[in-house]
């Protein structure tokens, strides 16, 4: 019996000393210092109000620039945002958007809305800690107006 307990003691030291030193290690940010020439920012003329709705609800998951919470220094979590925000950005990148051609902007613009209406985005589980990017209906009016 005591030697199942010395092995249990043994596995679990290893197991915290693993994940303390996993700490120092998690996948690369995505952020940037400067807005790209892409950012849809820069090549529309996106009123503020609908840039700030964008900043607020999408960009963390669909631009280069992700603002970061403090529970995403802690790794495996870290790894599964990494993750969500590169397949968001699979779907849509605001911050490549002047690459796209003018017909896959008109889809994408389609899709948003659909998107929105449909309370499909902002996924539930984002807004289950940023509660700021829960879309008002006044909001998604905008958004299609």
């Amino acid at each position: 019996m005591a030697s199942r307990k010395k092995t249990f003691n043994i596995i679990l030291i290893i197991l915290i000393a693993v994940f303390i030193i996993a700490q120092f290690f998690g996948p690369e940010e995505n952020t940037y210092q400067q807005v790209p020439d892409t950012d849809i920012a820069k090549v529309e003329n996106v009123p503020a109000e609908v840039m700030s709705i964008l900043k607020t609800s999408c960009y963390d998951c669909h631009s280069n620039n992700t603002s970061y919470p403090w529970y995403d220094k802690i790794t495996l979590v870290n790894y599964y945002l990494a993750e969500h925000v590169e397949d968001g950005k699979k779907h849509l990148n605001f911050s490549e958007w002047g690459k796209l051609s003018h017909q896959k902007k008109q889809h994408a613009l389609k899709e948003i809305l659909e998107e929105v209406e449909a309370k499909e985005m902002p996924l539930k589980s984002y807004l289950l800690l940023h509660q700021d990017a829960n879309l008002s209906l006044a909001e998604v009016k905008t958004l299609k107006n």
